[in-house]
């Protein structure tokens, strides 16, 4: 983002149900003007009453020349002179932002992802992000997998009540089929273990910062089973607090 557009950025009109947390822009010296400008753009969001906080990232000398090595690319500021005197160039020159940053990132032992680790947690501790959101989706093999499922989970290995006539013209909504598949031994097994495993897995895909998490779960129609296991493991994670949607996706099939 160049810095002399922020202030512009952020007179756009956001709704006030709007479930964006917040911003992170990125800056460089790379951008011309940068040095001259972002000291009275800074300020002049303070003023106007901005929450804003600096993260300065950084790395050691040596690791610096060996990123620059292995990517290939020319430091902004090394034309006409070595890498090194570019760097150092750099960092002079970045010194009074430096030292009015909030925190200082040393990004020297960091790869990718131990760096966005780093900055979720930052943010996390500034303001409360937007939970991830977690859709259920029930279906039926027989037309197909979801396509933009996380997770698939077959449950055609439950008794079917489908083969039950009293039983085969209602769907898992109904209180018969949700008794009749719920209130078995393996469905009571499968939904300890199975819910054992969601609760492990949704904080470390919250961790990492998915915004969206599609759990699909099958059996042979979309009509029965699927139906009342997908809305057993929708209460179960809407009681942990969590942003959670239930689809039926072949219900009336």
């Amino acid at each position: 983002m160049p810095v002399a557009l922020l202030p512009k950025f952020l007179e756009l009109p956001i709704e006030s149900d709007s479930e964006i947390a917040g911003f992170a822009f990125v800056m460089d010296l790379r951008e011309k003007g940068f040095l001259s400008k972002y000291g009275s753009v800074f300020e002049s969001l303070r003023q106007k009453g901005h929450d804003f906080e600096i993260l300065f990232l950084e790395a050691d000398e040596k690791i610096l020349v060996q990123r620059y090595s292995q990517t290939r690319r020319y430091h902004p500021l090394s034309e006409n002179k070595s890498l090194i005197d570019g760097i150092r160039a750099e960092q002079e020159q970045l010194r009074a932002l430096r030292k009015s940053a909030g925190q200082i990132i040393d990004t020297s032992c960091y790869n990718v992802h131990k760096l966005k680790s780093v900055i979720l947690d930052i943010a996390q501790q500034v303001r409360k992000l937007a939970l991830m959101k977690i859709n259920i989706v029930s279906f039926g093999f027989r037309y197909g997998i979801p396509n933009d499922a996380d997770l698939i989970i077959d449950v055609r290995f439950l008794s079917n009540p489908y083969f039950v006539p009293e039983l085969k013209d209602l769907n898992g909504e109904t209180e018969e089929i949700r008794n009749y598949v719920l209130n078995r031994g393996e469905t009571t097994i499968f939904l300890k273990k199975y819910l054992d495993l969601l609760d492990y897995l949704i904080p470390l895909y919250e961790k990492e910062g998915k915004a969206y998490l599609t759990i699909g779960i099958g059996c042979t129609g979309g009509r029965h089973r699927s139906v009342a296991i997908a809305r057993a493991v929708s209460e179960h994670i809407d009681k942990l607090g969590k942003r959670v949607e239930l689809v039926h996706r072949d219900i009336e099939n």
